[in-house]
C-alpha cells in the first residue's frame, strides 16, 4: 500500500472541555477511500473538522497535508445562492484560490479548471448558471471545485445524499477515477452499499472509535449493532440510515434484513 496521506494515533477531538470524539486511530493511503460511518451526533463532522483545523485535537501522532490546497472539501451543502448569477466553470474556478496566492490565475489554472470538469462529467455544461443545474449536477460540480486545488487528500461529507441512481453512478465512477491518480479520501456516509462499493477501509465511530479495519470486516452485524446501539436502523437493500422517529414495531424487521446483509457480505469475502 502507498504510504499514509493521513496518519492519526490515540486522538481525541472536540471544541473545548469534554472531547466529541476521543480513541481515534487511523491512516489512509494515497490512492485509498475509507469510509467515516457513525449515528448522527457520533463526532464524524468534528474529525472532519479536526483534519481541517476548524477542531481542538489531542493525539500522540498527527499528520495530515498541510501545503496550500492540499485538502479539498465537499460539505454537505453548498453556500452558493441558486440565484447567484455565476457559470459552473466559474465555480470550479473558485477551487484554484489557495494555490493562487497573490497572482493571477493563468493558463495552468485555466487547464485544471477544465481537467476538473472533464473528470467530473460537466465538460458540456460549463458555461451554465450553477443555479441552473440539477442537484446531482451541482454536487458533481462542487467536487470539480474541490479538486481544482489537486487536493492529496479530499473530504466527502455525505456526498450521495439526495442523489438519484444516475448520479450515485456518476459520482462513483469520479471516486474510483480519483482514487486511481493517487488521492486520498475520506467519506462520511451512512450508506453501506456505498463504503462496500468504493471504499477499502472503514472507520466506524460513536463519541469513541469502534473500529477500523477492511471494510468487510468492519460492516459485520456486531460491530454495526454496537455503533447504532441507541439508534433506529432502517435497512432499504443494503443501505443504512438512522431516524430519530420509527415505528418500533419494524425494528425486529430491519434486524434481520442487516443480518442477510451480513451474511451476504461474508459470502462474498
Amino acid at each position: 500500500m502507498s504510504a499514509a496521506v493521513v496518519e492519526i494515533a490515540d486522538a481525541a477531538f472536540g471544541y473545548g472541555g469534554a472531547p466529541v470524539l476521543s480513541g481515534v486511530s487511523f491512516e489512509v493511503a494515497a490512492g485509498e477511500a475509507v469510509a467515516l460511518i457513525g449515528p448522527n451526533g457520533a463526532g464524524k463532522s468534528t474529525l472532519l473538522a479536526g483534519l481541517l483545523g476548524l477542531a481542538d485535537h489531542d493525539a500522540r501522532v498527527f499528520r495530515v497535508p498541510s501545503g496550500r490546497g492540499e485538502i479539498g472539501t465537499l460539505p454537505q451543502s453548498s453556500e452558493i445562492d441558486p440565484q447567484f448569477p455565476v457559470t459552473l466553470e466559474q465555480v470550479v474556478a473558485m477551487g484554484r484560490t489557495p494555490r493562487l496566492g497573490l497572482r493571477w490565475p493563468g493558463g495552468r489554472d485555466r487547464q485544471v479548471v477544465a481537467g476538473a470538469l472533464e473528470t467530473v462529467g460537466l465538460t458540456a455544461l460549463r458555461g451554465t448558471r450553477f443555479g441552473d443545474l440539477s442537484g446531482g449536477q451541482r454536487q458533481r460540480g462542487l467536487l470539480a471545485r474541490a479538486l481544482a486545488s489537486e487536493p492529496r487528500l479530499l473530504l466527502l461529507d455525505e456526498p450521495f445524499n439526495g442523489l438519484d441512481r444516475g448520479s450515485r453512478d456518476a459520482l462513483l465512477e469520479t471516486i474510483r477515477q480519483l482514487k486511481a491518480r493517487g488521492v486520498a479520501l475520506i467519506i462520511t456516509t451512512h450508506d453501506l452499499e456505498l463504503a462496500r462499493a468504493v471504499c477499502d477501509r472503514t472507520l466506524l465511530v460513536n463519541r469513541e472509535q469502534i473500529a477500523f479495519d477492511l471494510t468487510e470486516c468492519v460492516l459485520t452485524l456486531e460491530r454495526v449493532e454496537e455503533a447504532f446501539a441507541s439508534h433506529v436502523m432502517e435497512i432499504d437493500g443494503h443501505t443504512l440510515a438512522t431516524t430519530e422517529h420509527h415505528e418500533a414495531e419494524h425494528t425486529e424487521h430491519h434486524h434481520h434484513l442487516l443480518q442477510d446483509d451480513d451474511a451476504a457480505s461474508t459470502d462474498r469475502g
